[in-house]
């Protein structure tokens, strides 16, 4: 097979000695990959959180995004011993393209920097994706001589398959092991994030069933999976569904997140681009406090990274089922439009609540546009033992299973992507108790 005698595959299989990472495994080490951990840019993802600011809430997860990204590249190897086995992929993709997707996988999160997330949500135009930053940062960075000397390849054909910019037929069904429904990227962070978070909900799929299911669909383009991981698919759309509800969208790491975007909006004047796009967390944090001093983003910042945590509270909750009016005017709104609502909100309670609600203080958070759920894969039904000419049948997981309809879209989208109210707690309670709130909050957004 063309791949066979990739170094970092042998060395997986001969379990070879190398770095250990949670829970109990072991990540081979090559000459060559470790070169590029030992990069400037990939050392820095050692002083990047994965979660950020949900170790505010779940103290646990202070894992980092070098820890995942070794995670990534040590499942994209248990994927390519899978699918070498698969002859359509073994024929369409060489050992070039096989080392391609390993140093893919390992450098994937090249581009983050710290927080960035959050503030990529809130689309501010000066801005970059941390995505944007990747074939920079390999073509001129570090890893560049790396890539070319030890590995052999050019630093735009990595960036390809991690941007999804790949034209070609193999690039396509690589950048599908990297960013798809089931993918080396998520089915990582999600058991990775779950161990560290100190809960099971990411843990609770059957990771070695959805290994030794891949295939390719149909079309030879994208992964799939066979008949016999569709439970274990399941599972995974479940681990996530919860996740996101109990972890990731969890209301108070919503607060938090909505006091680090306030602030960043109150100083983006003052934001450097490349400055910015170049911090660790520690960085990010000295930087921003030190330029909130004496603005409106003070009380935000200090809240959020000062000597006591003093996150916002809960005054509303609008989900699209019981308050769909509210969810649909606001969800996926810019955060300018988002700001300028909150400021006109801020007044109408100051009038109906007879005290001083400050817009600086009263935070709006809601969905953005993209939809995390969404979920297209195929599976490949096999024919009976006694029907050899019926052809393959290809089905996907969404038609097959009402639990996968159920959770990525109608309860995702309506229950888990929550519009939020936040303000300071004595505030917010006397929000939460005003009887007409809703009335007020639809009447302002629609005027």
């Amino acid at each position: 097979m063309p791949f066979d005698s990739l170094p970092e595959l042998v060395a997986l299989e001969a379990g070879a000695e190398g770095l250990r990472i949670p829970p109990d495994v072991t990540v081979p080490l090559t000459p060559r990959v470790r070169a590029l951990i030992d990069t400037a840019e990939m050392h820095r993802l050692g002083r990047i959180s994965q979660l950020g600011l949900v170790a505010l809430v779940y103290p646990g997860a202070v894992h980092t995004r070098l820890e995942h990204s070794l995670g990534v590249y040590r499942l994209a190897l248990e994927f390519l011993g899978r699918l070498r086995h698969d002859d359509r992929f073994s024929a369409a993709i060489s050992e070039a393209d096989a080392s391609a997707l390993v140093v893919a996988a390992l450098v994937h999160d090249i581009g983050h920097w710290a927080f960035c997330h959050p503030i990529e949500d809130m689309r501010l135009p000066h801005i970059p994706k941390h995505e944007s930053l990747v074939l920079d940062l390999l073509a001129h960075g570090g890893p560049a001589a790396i890539l070319k000397q030890q590995w052999g390849l050019d630093p735009s054909r990595v960036a390809s398959l991690i941007t999804g910019t790949a034209s070609d037929p193999a690039g396509r069904m690589l950048h599908s092991l990297l960013s798809g429904p089931i993918d080396v990227d998520k089915m990582d962070y999600l058991s990775r994030d779950s161990l560290h978070a100190g809960v099971p909900y990411g843990r609770h799929f059957d990771q070695a069933r959805l290994l030794s299911s891949l295939c390719l669909d149909g079309s030879g383009r994208s992964l799939a999976i066979t008949d016999k991981g569709r439970t274990a698919a399941e599972l995974l759309v479940v681990a996530r569904y919860v996740m996101f509800s109990e972890v990731y969208w969890h209301h108070a790491v919503r607060s938090a997140t909505a006091m680090l975007q306030r602030a960043v909006w109150i100083v983006q004047d003052r934001i450097e681009p490349t400055l910015l796009t170049r911090q660790d967390d520690r960085q990010c944090i000295e930087w921003l406090t030190a330029v909130a001093a004496g603005t409106a983003a003070a009380t935000h910042v200090d809240g959020l990274f000062g000597p006591k945590r003093q996150l916002f509270k809960r005054a509303a909750t609008f989900d699209a089922l019981h308050h769909p009016n509210i969810h649909r005017a606001l969800a996926g709104r810019s955060y300018a439009d988002t700001m300028a609502v909150s400021q006109r909100l801020a007044e109408r309670l100051s009038k109906q609540l007879g005290t001083r609600v400050a817009a600086e203080t009263l935070l709006i958070d809601a969905p953005p546009a993209e939809r995390e759920m969404e979920f297209n894969l195929q599976v490949c039904q096999r024919p009976g033992r006694n029907s050899a000419a019926t052809p393959l049948a290809w089905r996907s997981l969404a038609e097959l299973s009402p639990v996968v309809r159920s959770l990525a879209h109608e309860q995702f989208d309506n229950l888990v992507k929550r519009v939020r109210i936040f303000a300071p707690g004595h505030v917010a309670s006397v929000i939460a108790d005003c009887p007409s709130l809703d009335e007020i909050v639809l009447e302002v957004v629609e005027n």
